[in-house]
């Protein structure tokens, strides 16, 4: 029987950006590390506002305080490290820490999508079954919700990254890509993956689709709900409830349904590496904007502390 020499991998090198020219990192480097600032600056001020505020102390807004803390928890497993590889042109990666990472990175996203699929639920309550709302949306089955988002992405998490990394890696360690992600590690894997391919892929069209399922039938109601309101006036009030919601939601999984549900052929890794930036930095960053500048309570809430400051 013929030997066959392989080299069992044990770290990962990520090498994105390495073959743009030097004086171009700095201003990458730069313009990341402002957007992860303002990911934290904004998430962190969005949980306090919701903590401070008395009169957003309702279901939906404890929902998007929970949406805030996964979104900086979800940014800080990845943006740190696309730092060190633009400061360091490359970063060294070990097995257990990529493996880390990755579960930290599809716990955090998992999450994301179940609160923002309970977070359609509650608007579908409160606009369609309003007299109802106090008696289905309660503190205690809010609670419920959110930790049954947590433990469904944890599940999620473990099933994926124990799939993801009994694949076997040989020879070639690098990773054109920012982060350890799913694309790159199935790219660099060799020999048969096809059950784990089959498992992965199987949570993937279980958590995204099964979670817009829920958010389009919500707001299918509620389209219906408020054609069916007499003056425009109220259509408009009424639909201003949930503006917020459905461009993050269309926004974050836009971009997942690009990166993972579409076709593997003919993919290339920078178009991946685009996409991968923008949900994992761009989003996350942008969604208490969304949530701040679309929302009448949030806005008066802020001026509300503001006045208070201005009083000391």
């Amino acid at each position: 029987m013929a030997e066959t020499n392989l080299t069992l991998v044990t770290e990962f090198v990520l090498i994105a950006f390495t073959q743009c020219p030097e004086w171009a990192l700095l201003p990458l480097f730069l313009l990341f590390l402002f957007i992860y600032l303002a990911t934290l600056l904004g998430n962190l001020g969005m949980i306090t506002l919701i903590r401070m505020d008395g009169r957003l102390q309702s279901p939906m807004y404890f929902l998007l305080s929970h949406l805030s803390l996964t979104d900086i928890c979800y940014s800080s497993v990845t943006v740190p490290q696309m730092l060190a590889v633009l400061w360091e042109r490359g970063a060294a990666l070990s097995y257990s820490r990529c493996a880390a990472q990755f579960f930290l990175f599809t716990f955090f996203g998992s999450i994301d999508c179940y609160v923002l699929a309970l977070m359609a639920y509650d608007r579908y309550v409160a606009v369609c079954r309003p007299l109802l709302y106090a008696s289905i949306v309660t503190q205690g089955a809010c609670l419920r919700f959110v930790a049954g988002a947590y433990l469904a992405g944890l599940f999620s998490a473990l099933v994926r990254t124990v799939s993801a990394f009994t694949l076997s890696f040989c020879g070639n360690n690098e990773l054109d890509f920012v982060f350890c992600d799913l694309p790159p590690l199935l790219k660099a894997a060799c020999g048969e993956s096809y059950t784990q391919e089959v498992v992965i892929i199987v949570f993937a069209v279980f958590v995204i689709p099964a979670c817009m399922a829920v958010i389009l039938v919500s707001y299918l109601f509620i389209v219906v709900a408020i054609l069916r309101i007499p003056s425009a006036g109220g259509r408009a009030k009424t639909f201003s409830t949930c503006a917020s919601h459905l461009t993050a939601v269309s926004l974050f999984f836009g971009t997942l349904i690009f990166m993972y549900l579409r076709d593997n052929s003919g993919r290339s890794p920078e178009e991946d590496r685009v996409v991968s930036v923008f949900y994992t930095t761009v989003i996350p960053m942008l969604n208490p904007l969304i949530y701040s500048l679309r929302n009448q309570e949030v806005k008066g809430a802020l001026r509300r502390i503001l006045d208070r400051v201005r009083l000391f």
